[in-house]
Order: structure tokens, then sequence, then C-alpha cells
């Protein structure tokens, strides 16, 4: 019994010396001539099928993209279909077409040593249908073809969104096997595997597939490295759909909201109509909310967008009721202070093209009393100089003097309200003034405003297309 351990012993050293298995003898070219001597050369092994343990066994992999199922912004993952094909030779072996009938045989996975290549990017389980067969060829060429459902990780930008373009990794290589036992290699060009991709892609949804890349890659760790294939599949975005139900309907809502600077800013329904253009925009912000990304990382441009268009709808509104404040109770206010009135109606007023009116070419005189000379001081000699005749001798002095001091204090307290009213309405001026320059600021900073975002969208949508 000893004698026949050791025999066999010497036959699995002597056959790992000289190769992992043989070359098959089939009794004749049939099925079950091959099946049996398979069972007996190959498939009571399982070990790594090379010659030396010192050199390591070379994984071909192929990857082609078939559809693309979802892309998730907050869980920060990405749902693709795939095709994963691994090719590797069984060193040794090989067989005769003549002698055993084919070139090629499915073989059941159980039966044979599989390499243990997967995705580093793994977040879910894989859900497609398991194939239990691998293709083994007569020059002992072995080829796994299998689908992969693809749940992977995906650092995600959506800045530019709905313009946004993905680059997401999915890593290949050996969960156990370091480097020097499996070498993962490259079987395709990214040219071929984007060409395949693109022809049997399935799913034409919101995602269509811009490129793929294929580098080597190793990963270092302390006991060891591990060599894995990278694909980056390079996705975008289709953002026809965000521009028509997100981008158009705003566009037109502040656009709408700019032209109401043409009505009258003194006029109550501006203000009633700005008040309506808010809370129709407001309403049409919560109903397409579901269609905008949410993420902790980054705000998208969008976002930014819809908020200084909503900042500048309300700023509008606000503006509106102070001009109308300004000219319903200017009168009443007091004299516009000198360094607004200068910053104002000198420097803003002419940035914004709107010259300061002209002054007018009447001159008003205005008599003011002397600050010595009263009413009881008017002498005989006076009121006849004023009168143009000679005042008889005897004049009655007081009944005239009483009625001519009346007079003169009735004529001062007209001409002070006179004047306290001219200086109201010089008052009342200015601030409409003011009112009328930071209106048309405010429009023009819309209109830059929105002239900048139309130009950028249009940028950054011809930038994701190219």
């Amino acid at each position: 019994m000893m004698e026949l351990k050791t025999t066999g012993l010497i036959v699995i050293c002597f056959s790992l010396l000289l190769g992992f298995v043989a070359a098959l003898n089939c009794t004749s070219p049939t099925r079950q001539s091959l099946f049996n001597a398979l069972e007996k050369e190959l498939f009571s092994e399982k070990l790594l099928p090379v010659k030396d343990f010192s050199h390591p066994m070379n994984i071909s992999i192929e990857m082609v993209v078939q559809g693309i199922i979802d892309v998730n912004e907050k869980a920060q993952s990405m749902t693709i279909f795939i095709w994963q094909v691994l090719e590797w030779q069984i060193e040794g072996l090989s067989w005769d077409e003549k002698e055993c009938g084919t070139t090629r045989v499915s073989v059941p996975r159980e039966k044979l040593w599989i390499p243990d290549v997967q995705i580093t990017e793994f977040m879910d389980e894989d859900k497609s249908p398991k194939t239990p067969y691998v293709y083994l060829y007569n020059t002992g060429r072995l080829y796994d073809d299998k689908p992969i459902r693809v749940v992977s990780s995906c650092r995600l930008g959506i800045f530019t969104f709905p313009f946004d373009v993905q680059n997401c990794s999915l890593t290949f290589g050996s969960y156990l096997h370091f480097e020097n036992d499996i070498r993962m290699t490259i079987g395709t060009t990214a040219a071929q595997a984007l060409e395949e991709s693109k022809h049997v892609m399935e799913t034409k949804g919101e995602w269509e597939l811009v490129d793929i890349q294929i580098s080597p890659a190793t990963l270092e760790i302390t006991d060891g490295s591990y060599s894995e294939v990278k694909f980056y599949i390079i996705i975008r975005r289709r953002p026809i759909l965000y521009v028509v139900n997100l981008i158009m309907p705003s566009c037109f809502l502040v656009t709408l909201d700019l032209f109401s600077f043409l009505l009258p800013p003194q006029s109550v329904d501006r203000s009633s109509f700005k008040m309506t253009l808010i809370l129709g925009y407001t309403v049409f912000l919560l109903i397409m909310n579901d269609l905008l990304p949410v993420t902790g990382n980054e705000t998208p441009l969008l976002n930014v967008f819809f908020l200084i268009t909503f900042s500048l709808m309300v700023a509008s509104l606000f503006e509106t009721v102070f001009i109308i404040n300004l000219q319903f109770s200017s009168s009443h206010c007091n004299k516009v202070p000198h360094w607004l009135g200068v910053l104002v109606l000198k420097y803003i007023a002419v940035v914004v093209c709107l010259p300061s009116k002209r002054r007018s070419n009447r001159v008003t005189v205005s008599f003011h009393p002397s600050a010595g000379v009263h009413t009881s001081s008017i002498s005989s000699r006076d009121l006849q100089k004023i009168a143009g005749d000679t005042l008889p001798e005897k004049l009655p002095h007081e009944p005239t003097l009483d009625e001519l001091r009346k007079l003169s204090r009735d004529l001062t307290a007209i001409r002070l309200q006179m004047d306290k009213h001219f200086e109201g309405n010089k008052n009342a001026q200015e601030w409409e003034m003011i009112g009328i320059v930071l209106d048309r600021l405010l429009f023009g900073l819309y209109s830059v405003f929105l002239s900048i975002s139309f130009i950028a969208i249009i940028c950054i949508w011809r930038r994701s297309n190219t």
C-alpha cells in the first residue's frame, strides 16, 4: 500500500514538471470518448492550471456594455448591464480534432478551475441570469462568457446638470490571487469595445454611452499586489427632457417678469402682476422638484439659476412696492440726503442712461421782508408812495393801518404756505426720480442676468455635446 502511494506521488510530481495535463487521447471521435478523456485528465484536478506555480496565469478580459439601466445621484451609484468575457489557457491540454470529433465543447463550471475575477465597485448582488457552462477549445483555451448586472459605486458630479457627463470605472481583478498567481490582461481595444457596445446597446433612455477607456492597474497592499484592469465608462445625460420641462418654462416666466417693467411703476396692476408671477413660479418649482438631482456633495448650477431668478422676482416686487410708496407719500418725506442724491441722481442715472431733468428757465422772485421792518412802522408817506396819490391831510391812520397789517399777515402766511408746497414738490420729485433710477437699474441687472444665463446654458449644452 505504501508503494502505491509513493508511486502516485511520483506520477503527480512528474506531471507537474512536464505539464499540467497531457494531450488527450480519444478512443473514437464521439462525445462520450472526449468526456471520458477530460474526466480522466482534467476534471479530476481543480488546481491552478499552470505548469509552474512561479509563473502567473494570464487571464484576458473583454467587456461589452449592453444597457445603462439607472444612474442614482443620491446614492452615487450606476446600474448597467454588461457582457464579461474571460479567456485563459490550460497549459498542456490539447486534443486532435479528427481523433476526438470536435474543436470545442461546453463544460460545466463545477468541473473546472474558474478564476475569481470580481468587480471592485460592486454595491449590490448580481441578479443577472447564471450561465452554467464555459467553452473549452482543443487548444486548451477556455472562454467564460456571461452577463452581469452591475450596481457599482461612482462619483457623480452634477454641477452642470442636466448637461453633465459622468465617468464611472469598473475594476476587474482577482478577489484572492495575487499578481504572482493571476495577471489580468486586456483582450480588446477601447475602440472595439465602444463600437460593439453601441451596436448591441438596447436601452435608449436618459443616458447615452459616449466612450470607453481601458487601462491596466495594480493594487498595492501590505502582503503583495493584485493585477487589475480598469474600464472607464463615460456616459452623457440626454438633456432634452429637462430643457423642455425645467429650463424653458422658467425662462418664459422670468422673461415675462422682465417685460412687466414696461408697466407704469406707480400702477397697482404691476405689483399684482408680479405677485401672480411669483406664485406661479413657486408652484412650478414645487411640481418640478422631483426632476432635480439630490446629493450632498455639490449644488447643480441649474438650482443656483432658479434661486437667483426667484430672488430677482422677489426683489422686483419689493422695488415696485417701494416706488408705489414713494409715489403716494413722497410729498411727506424728508429731504433727500445729499449722499443719496449724488449717488443715485448723478452717477447711477448716468449708468442706466437716464438723463436728469433740465432745470426750468423760469425765475421765481421772492420778496422777503427785512428783519427790522414791521407793519407797525409803515408811515403815511410810505402809504402815499404805494398808492401813487397824495393822501389827504387828515387821514384816518388807525383803521387803515390795521387793515394793512392784517393784509400783510395774510400775504405772509400765503407766501410761506406756497414756499412749503413748492419745497415739498421738489422733495417729492427727487424721491420719485430716485425710484425711477432704481427701477431702471433693476431692469438692467435683470436683463444682464438673463442674457448671461442664456449664453451660459447654450455654451454648456454645446460643450457637453462635443
